[in-house]
């Protein structure tokens, strides 16, 4: 990846003292070797990342002893270039160092839509006229009253009333199982109720019968027993009077 400026964004070809010799592209931010030697600052780090020398007289360089050239850098920054967006339509040219001011106002730049969705890029100058077309941009609320908010691409497909009418019938089958379920659950508790009464009434009936039992079977062994004492004793003298 070259380290200066392309030739061919220059608006004239450049003086050839203000090209590196390492990418052969004009210098970018320049610094002198203690050789006298320049070179683009990004180019001759790479360079002495490999070698320690000069990549023109192969002289020994200590990093330290480089220095920047600022001023051949600003006579480089006051020369003509072309604007980056030449090729689709611009024809302004200014010196290098205003060169991003440019850029930034050029109405051939490419800019991002605003609008939320839109991956669109379209050149500044009809940025405006993009946005009032845009169909992710102009959100108006349904006119039909529903509430939503809608975009262009939205409003031409949206029909509140077929969706609330969906949603309504949706709603109703929704209802109208719940109150299936619902009756067939109290018919099942109905049921079991009736089963529940019908076991009590049952338990009542034997348990007062088991009461009935209870209660009878002393009072019948009561009347049992002076019968037989009155036998006994009047059984007694009657069978001692033969033997006198």
């Amino acid at each position: 990846m070259s380290g200066g400026y392309d030739l061919n964004l220059f608006a004239s070809p450049p003086d050839c003292n203000f090209l590196c010799s390492v990418c052969h592209g004009v210098l970018k931010r320049p610094v002198r070797l203690p050789c006298s030697h320049i070179f683009c600052k990004k180019c001759i780090l790479r360079w002495l990342a490999r070698q320690k020398t000069c990549p023109c007289c192969r002289k020994e360089v200590k990093r330290k002893k480089m220095v920047h050239v600022n001023k051949l850098r600003r006579t480089i920054g006051r020369l003509e270039v072309k604007c980056k967006n030449a090729e689709a339509g611009c024809s302004v040219t200014c010196p290098l160092a205003h060169r991003r001011g440019h850029q930034d106002s050029c109405p051939f730049e490419l800019m991002a839509c605003p609008h939320e969705g839109c991956t669109a890029r379209v050149p500044r100058g009809a940025l405006a006229e993009h946005r009032q077309h845009c169909p992710h941009g102009a959100q108006e609320r349904c006119p039909l009253g529903c509430g939503a908010t809608l975009g262009p691409v939205e409003r031409a497909r949206h029909n509140c009333y077929r969706e609330l009418r969906e949603a309504w019938s949706q709603r109703q089958e929704r209802s109208r199982t719940l109150v299936l379920g619902l009756l067939r659950r109290m018919r099942e508790v109905h049921r079991t109720a009736n089963l529940v009464r019908r076991q009590l009434a049952q338990l009542g009936g034997f348990l007062e019968e088991e009461d009935v039992m209870l209660v009878g079977a002393p009072q019948g062994e009561a009347e049992a027993t002076p019968e037989g004492s009155m036998g006994a004793e009047m059984g007694g003298p009657r069978a001692k009077g033969p033997c006198k």
